[in-house]
Order: C-alpha cells, then sequence, then structure tokens
C-alpha cells in the first residue's frame, strides 16, 4: 500500500487482511487528501467522529482543543506536524484550527444544534501561493471531507462559541499544561491563558486522561499504520546489519536507515535515529552521531520510522566487526534472556510496575540482576537503569501509565538493556509487541534476535563486499 520501493525479500508482517485494510484506509480518505496538507493516510472520518462521541459522554461541559498555531518552532527545517490529542479526535493536520464538543444532549437543549464544530482559518490565497493550499470554512464539501456538519471559521467565530457555552455551563474541559517530559508546554499553557480570558467564570478541568486512556487501545486502522511503520523499521535494521562495518561513522549508518524508510513511504522518523558505538553505546539517547565506528565496537541501533504519524521504536545491538566479543556475547544473551522472560509472561493484566506480582519489569530487571556479573564481580541489576517498555502511537512514547493492566488492543515496546561505561559496553534489544486476548503478537518478529543471526546475515554481506571489490578489479 505504501508504494514501497526498497528491495526487500520478504514482508511476512502485513498479512492479506491488514494490507487490505490499508488501501481501504486510503481510499476512504482519498478524497479529502486530494486537498490541502493533511497526511497521505489517515482513517475514515467515521473513526474520529465515534471517538469524540465517546469522550463527550465523559464529560459535563464542553471540551475546547487547539491544534498547534504552525509558529511552535522558528527553524526552516520544520514540517507541520499537528499536536496529537487533536489529531487522534480530528484527523486534521493543518494548522490553526479548533475544536469543540459539547457533552450529551440534555432535555433542555435543541436536538437540532450541532454538538461539535471543527474551526479552520478562513481562506488565504496570498498565503497558500508559498505554503500550498489549505481546507478553509468555505471550502465546497468542507462538513463531508472532514467529518463534521458544522465548520466556522476560526478567526471570526471560535472566542464567540466559547464566549456563548460559558453562559451555559460552569465547566470547560482541556488539557491542562503540565511540566513533565513531553508534556506540550508551552502550547497547552497558551490555550489555558486565552480560555481564561475569553471565559472567566468557566472553570477548567483536566481531559489528558480520558483521551490518554482512549489511545492506550488502537482502532484497527491504528494497528494497521503501526505494522506499516514497524515494517519499515525492520527492512531499515536489516539494510543497517548488511552495511555495518568499521571506518563508517554513526550519522552513514544512521543516513541508510532513513532513506529506506522514505523509500519505503515513511514521512518522517519516529524520533530522532539514534546510532552509537562503543562508549556511546552506553548513552540512552545519544543523538550526536559524530563518531567513526571501530574495530570491535559494539552498536547500538534504536530508529523507527513513522507512518501516517504512528512511530515504530525498534532496537538491535550489533558488532562493528560483525562477529560478537565473548564478553559482548555474554552480555547480550543475558538481555535477550531478560526479553525473553518478559515475553514469557506477556498477556492482558500484567503491567510495567516495579511493584506486585504481575510485573514484567520485575521478571526482567530479576532476570538481568541474577545473570552475569560487572568487572568488579558486582551484580548487573543496576546496569538496567530503564523501564522495560512503553506504549507506542501517535507518539513513541505514547501515554499509558505503567501500573495500569495491558488490555488487548494495547501496543507495547519490550526493551530490556544493560549499560556499563566502564567496558564502553551497551546493549539494548527493543521489540514492539501487540497485547491479544490470550497473549501477544510480537510485530517485529521479523528482525533477528539471535546472535548467531546477526552474525550470520553480517558475514554473508562482508563476503559479497569481497565479490564486489574483486568484480570491479577485474
Amino acid at each position: 500500500m505504501s508504494g514501497r520501493l526498497w528491495p526487500v525479500r520478504s514482508h511476512g508482517l502485513l498479512d492479506s487482511g491488514t494490507r487490505a485494510l490499508l488501501a481501504l484506509l486510503c481510499l476512504a480518505c482519498f478524497a479529502a487528501a486530494a486537498h490541502g496538507q493533511e497526511r497521505r493516510d489517515r482513517e475514515p472520518n467515521s473513526v474520529y467522529a465515534e471517538r469524540r462521541a465517546r469522550l463527550a459522554a465523559q464529560a459535563d461541559g464542553p471540551i475546547i482543543l487547539w491544534g498547534f498555531t504552525g509558529r511552535e518552532e522558528v527553524s526552516q527545517t520544520y514540517i507541520f506536524g499537528q499536536e496529537e490529542n487533536f489529531y487522534y479526535l480530528t484527523g486534521h493536520n493543518e494548522e490553526g484550527a479548533g475544536l469543540v464538543i459539547l457533552p450529551r444532549t440534555k432535555n433542555s437543549e435543541p436536538a437540532n444544534a450541532p454538538r461539535e464544530i471543527l474551526f479552520l482559518p478562513p481562506k488565504n490565497p496570498e498565503k497558500e501561493k508559498w505554503n500550498g493550499v489549505r481546507m478553509s470554512p468555505a471550502d465546497p464539501g468542507i462538513e463531508a471531507r472532514t467529518g463534521f456538519a458544522a465548520v466556522k471559521s476560526f478567526e471570526s467565530d471560535f472566542r464567540v462559541a466559547v464566549e456563548n457555552l460559558a453562559k451555559t455551563f460552569p465547566n470547560f474541559y482541556t488539557i491542562l499544561p503540565y511540566q513533565k517530559e513531553l508534556g506540550g508546554y508551552p502550547h497547552e499553557k497558551a490555550v489555558v491563558e486565552w480560555l481564561q480570558i475569553a471565559a472567566p467564570q468557566a472553570k477548567l478541568k483536566d481531559v489528558r486522561v480520558q483521551i490518554g486512556a482512549m489511545r492506550q487501545i488502537k482502532s484497527p486502522g491504528e494497528i494497521a499504520f503501526l505494522k506499516e511503520a514497524i515494517d519499515l523499521s525492520l527492512d531499515s535494521h536489516l539494510e543497517a546489519m548488511k552495511l555495518m562495518r568499521p571506518g563508517l561513522y554513526e550519522y552513514q549508518v544512521a543516513a541508510k536507515m532513513v532513506e529506506v524508510h522514505a523509500w519505503g513511504g515513511s514521512e518522517a522518523e519516529g524520533y530522532a535515529p539514534i546510532v552509537g558505538a562503543g562508549p556511546n553505546s552506553t548513552a540512552l539517547h545519544y543523538d550526536r552521531l559524530s563518531r567513526k565506528i571501530e574495530e570491535g565496537d559494539i552498536v547500538v541501533l534504536d530508529v523507527g520510522a513513522q507512518f501516517a504519524g504512528y512511530s515504530a521504536d525498534i532496537t538491535r545491538t550489533i558488532p562493528a566487526s560483525g562477529r560478537f566479543t565473548s564478553r559482548q556475547r555474554e552480555i547480550y544473551e543475558i538481555v535477550l534472556g531478560a526479553q525473553n522472560a518478559a515475553l514469557a509472561a506477556l498477556k492482558p493484566g500484567m503491567d510495567f510496575c516495579s511493584k506486585g506480582d504481575k510485573s514484567v519489569q520485575k521478571i526482567a530487571y530479576n532476570y538481568i540482576n541474577s545473570h552475569g556479573k560487572d568487572l568488579h564481580g558486582k551484580s548487573l541489576g543496576s546496569y538496567f537503569i530503564h523501564g522495560l517498555g512503553h506504549h507506542i502511537g501517535l507518539n513513541v512514547h505514547d501515554p499509558g501509565d505503567h501500573c495500569v493492566p495491558f488490555q488487548p488492543g494495547m501496543i507495547i515496546t519490550i526493551e530490556p538493556g544493560i549499560y556499563i561505561p566502564e567496558e564502553n559496553l551497551g546493549v539494548r534489544i527493543e521489540d514492539d509487541a501487540l497485547i491479544t486476548e490470550s497473549g501477544y503478537k510480537l510485530l517485529s518478529e521479523r528482525l533477528p534476535r539471535d546472535p548467531a543471526e546477526i552474525e550470520k546475515i553480517m558475514g554473508a554481506a562482508a563476503k559479497q563486499r569481497i565479490k564486489e571489490v574483486k568484480k570491479g578489479d577485474d
């Protein structure tokens, strides 16, 4: 469906049912994508409408949200991407939009009043000469294209609508700002400050938790998009295994992986690529990519594609020279053993919590802590310095509390790691898993984890390079 041009031999991950669903999703949004700057693929309007209805049922007042303005960054490399919660509820990926969702109808309210309104910027032909066509409230058929019965002007109608609602409803719901990583600050702060001016008498309540809970359970369309992102990521990791050798720079490996993603239909990376060789393998989010890869290095490859806004998260650790040293292999096999132990217990009802008897985090930690030692005879548990996993979706770290039990439809990572700076030795193995009714499905299964299989792939590629050099010399 993505029009992948990169040559690969097998795509067992995407079965015929998934490909058919992706084709239907593409057809369903084709008319809307023919104009404006929407994503290449999105779910049908009915899916977003159903989400809004579910959210409205959980509120006793209007839900008021802003999309991003398009002015969040000044960099010339900035490409607009919608605020994730706004996109989850609307499927709209253009700047300057607003959303009002009213709670379920009360007997005193007119039955024919619009229950939800999308607000868009007015048409601006001069701006479109520079930035391309954008949707506007005046476009013919805009209601059918967006899936909203009412589409109005953000510029002239949004504040009036909010002021009028404040006369009827004492409570407004929006996403309140919070001071945490990836918290959306200062966008959320700007929205709250605006609401406090437009409707000073309204009590603002946070709707973040309700939206986050919905986002944890993926729809069939979301699962299809994530499978495609994962599949592209597996292609790039296989290419990196074949490419890897001493003398390359970290950024060259990352560039090849990004190229594979782009040729396969990825819009962007799910996150900044991490290619850490030698000492850089021990830095979790290393992104400078400036080191020349040396003989004997271990290399952590944490690189994931984005597809239709949904991000994969895949990590493999491979030997630069094509074969693990005995110490590297020892640590690698401990990490792999911890991952396998966690996967063996993965099913609905388990969690990432660090306490209780349902924790896959504890299972992985206990395995690492009871296998192997550092150079001073100390157990390795203290070198496992991060959580075992997280949810993925519209964000590579999608909403999901670590102590909430897994449910069918969640897609999570399982990523144990050991990082020993004294030895310039870091190992992480990360896979993406769909929680099913009875257990899980490993969506990244096609990418080898076994060290012998990784060495076999790298060895075959090295032999092929030698053949090509000899052929060139003849």
